[in-house]
């Protein structure tokens, strides 16, 4: 079922731009190229939401500039971020899907980090994000019982990234006995290696999987043992959770941290620094693009998961409420992840 959208309303200052704003505004953008960079190879979730926010939102920025995607995948999203924050034009013309532990990679400290995630542009979420962990119908994983009986290889990407570090902390604390291969550049690189057997399984967004693996949901070819978020997913009510998985209450309240990173889900945001107007505008355009009628229409005839949406403002405040988390949960979760 498509989930309904919910449009996070407009504050006063985002729907009250300007005459002169607004012009020039529209006059930078005029005859421009707007990048939107995805931090992951093609493919998976942060690349569909990507693409299908570059699809229509150029038509809302004002001066309709043309709207391109580039990959650019390393290190679970790090190189990315990266590159935002330190290299990037700091003049809007350069946007990019948010990683969704962004804010929670600079909270544990983790090593290679060179970003504010306080000081990034948020423009908006299309979607929350429910990801799933995944064993092939060879596997003799076919539950999280399982998982907790026998070694269960399963591949992942960088260190910073969910396919990774959700494993590892839930053997740590939840008592799983998983042994992730990391290194494969995307999740199609993963599901590859576990069509050859090399790995049992993997992990993934749920929304991208129903669309890129129907077939293998048709045929049973793969086993939903696991779902990461806060609430459990309506097509998935029999799936277990993460954050209810822990050993004790210090191990859940450490699980439900890595929740939070789905609840920036699959947002886009930009450089620091981006003038107010065109950061504005941005934040409009986005408004704008997730009620475009042909962008609905889009989703529901793919079956692609939208909304409930959020705007910028609320995003930004997810990302300073993770900032601020106890130095104990942090402690126990860089633990988890054998920081």
């Amino acid at each position: 079922m498509i989930a309904r959208v919910t449009l996070a309303a407009c504050t006063i200052a985002l729907c009250a731009i300007s005459a002169h704003a607004q012009s020039s505004v529209e006059a930078f953008y005029k005859g421009r190229t707007v990048e939107l960079v995805v931090g992951t190879l093609p493919g998976g979730g942060y690349d569909l939401y990507g693409r299908l926010v570059a699809r229509y939102l150029g038509r809302h920025i004002p001066g309709q500039p043309t709207v391109i995607v580039r990959n650019m995948p390393g290190a679970g999203h790090l190189r990315m971020a990266n590159w935002l924050y330190n290299a990037a034009p700091r003049d809007g013309t350069v946007l990019a899907t948010t990683p969704q532990s962004i804010a929670i990679e600079q909270a544990l400290g983790t090593d290679g980090v060179q970003y504010d995630a306080g000081k990034f542009t948020y423009i908006g979420r299309a979607a929350p994000v429910v990801e799933v962990t995944y064993t092939w119908h060879t596997s003799k994983t076919r539950s999280i019982a399982d998982a907790r009986r026998r070694e269960t290889v399963m591949g992942g990407s960088g260190a910073a990234s969910p396919t990774v570090f959700y494993l590892k902390a839930l053997n740590a604390l939840a008592g799983t006995k998983f042994r992730v291969v990391a290194g494969f550049r995307g999740v199609s690189e993963t599901e590859l290696a576990v069509q050859r057997g090399e790995v049992e399984g993997g992990t993934k967004a749920w929304a991208s999987f129903k669309v890129d693996n129907a077939e293998w949901l048709r045929e049973k070819k793969a086993n939903i043992i696991l779902q990461y978020a806060l609430e459990r997913a309506p097509d998935l009510p029999d799936v277990p959770m993460m954050s209810e998985l822990g050993l004790d209450d210090r191990a859940t309240a450490a699980l439900k941290l890595f929740a939070v990173g789905n609840a920036m889900g699959r947002s886009i945001f930009a450089t620091p620094g981006i003038p107010p107007d065109r950061a504005l505008a941005l934040r409009k355009a986005f408004v704008d693009t997730m009620a475009d009628p042909e962008l609905i229409a889009f989703t529901k005839q793919r079956n692609i998961d939208l909304g409930p949406t959020l705007n910028g403002e609320a995003l930004a405040q997810i990302v300073m409420n993770t900032l601020s988390v106890s130095p104990e949960t942090a402690a126990e979760v860089k633990k988890a992840r054998g920081d």
